[in-house]
């Protein structure tokens, strides 16, 4: 098996200044719905041609119609409240770390909407040179928002709502399949935060631990990608929050369980920028019906990788691996949650603009 494309983008670029303003006056009730639409649009309409520009071989629409990377679940469902401090996570980063309270918790049985991922690649298919690739949270994204206080009145526990969330993952999925589309990604960054022992206590507080993700968990993420003429990846990274991150770690504790067990995924997007992520020995792992995307450019540093370094570390990636079942990427979204993050407009081009150079140099 040769990967389809050798060049991709995770998923979320930067939102323009006029996009976010646009959305604080819809918010505020100063901008109508067509008017915030038209605006929404702009912003996808140069994200595509940003990506097809910079010379990559597949795009997504940049999820600028979102406010957070599981904005097709949690922007489009009932079930969810505003309830600040629910619970709270660590961040890690250059600077220190950095605690940040969940502002949303499940109160309630999820019911979906609406459809943003039809919208989003409706949209963008009419508009791209390239093939258009949509973006779906892994259900375990919900586990963010689960709190023992505020959702057990609705579930009994979190494994119910995941179940919920593999219903309306699926049915979008299916429905996107209908519409055209051939590439979906499932973001699950859970399992590799999972890696970390500290984080790996934090999931097992929640009632949901490691070992529960690498059986149940992956079962459900099968089950969201039981869908026959489409392509799933699924893209594994330690967080990405304004240039911090949850965890550290290689792959090696869960590569077996979560390259294996994965039956319905084709590529995997893994997360490879820096010492965090450990060594390419686990690519070995990987089963021969599998792709892999090495992220191997960061979102986090505004400083540019050298190519030729870049090109070196698919070589070594190489040794565990065949080459032709590789491809390179950045390794995660430009901007997970829309606002707040420490690269610039010039920087996220010359980013993507490397990755395209890379898997030039790399296959031609």
């Amino acid at each position: 098996m040769s990967a389809p494309y050798r060049s991709n983008v995770i998923g979320s670029l930067l939102r323009p200044d006029y996009l976010i303003e646009a959305r604080g006056e819809r918010d505020r009730g100063e901008l109508d719905a067509a008017a915030f639409k038209r605006i929404e649009d702009r912003a996808v309409d140069e994200a595509l041609a940003l990506q097809a520009d910079c010379g990559l071989d597949i795009c997504t629409d940049g999820e600028m119609r979102r406010e957070w990377f599981t904005g097709t679940l949690t922007e489009a469902i009932d079930g969810l409240e505003q309830i600040g401090g629910a619970h709270e996570t660590v961040w890690h980063g250059d600077a220190g770390d950095a605690t940040l309270l969940a502002p949303t918790a499940i109160t309630g049985k999820l019911r979906r909407t609406r459809s943003v991922a039809t919208e989003e690649f409706t949209y963008s298919r009419a508009r791209s040179r390239l093939p258009v690739k949509v973006t779906l949270p892994s259900p375990m994204a919900l586990m963010e928002f689960w709190s023992p206080e505020h959702s057990t009145a609705a579930y009994a526990n979190v494994l119910e709502v995941f179940e919920d969330a593999v219903d309306i993952l699926r049915d979008e999925a299916r429905v996107l399949q209908q519409l055209g589309c051939q590439d979906i990604q499932l973001d699950a960054p859970e399992l590799a935060v999972s890696i970390d022992p500290s984080q790996a206590a934090y999931f097992e507080r929640l009632g949901f631990p490691r070992e529960r993700m690498l059986s149940e968990g992956l079962e459900l993420l099968n089950a969201v990608a039981d869908v026959p003429g489409v392509r799933f990846s699924m893209h594994m990274c330690r967080g990405n929050h304004d240039g911090m991150w949850l965890s550290e770690g290689g792959y090696d504790t869960i590569a077996k369980e979560a390259f294996r067990r994965t039956q319905n995924i084709d590529v995997l997007c893994l997360e490879y920028d820096d010492y965090r992520s450990g060594s390419f020995e686990p690519l070995a792992e990987v089963p021969d019906d599998k792709l892999v995307m090495l992220g191997l450019v960061s979102t986090k540093r505004e400083d540019l990788e050298p190519v030729d370094a870049l090109v070196e570390r698919v070589e070594q990636a190489s040794a565990f691996i065949d080459k032709d079942r590789l491809g390179v990427s950045t390794q995660c979204g430009f901007a997970p949650v829309a606002g707040g993050h420490p690269l610039s407009a010039g920087a996220q081009e010359a980013k993507l603009r490397t990755v395209a150079r890379v898997a030039d140099e790399v296959w031609g």
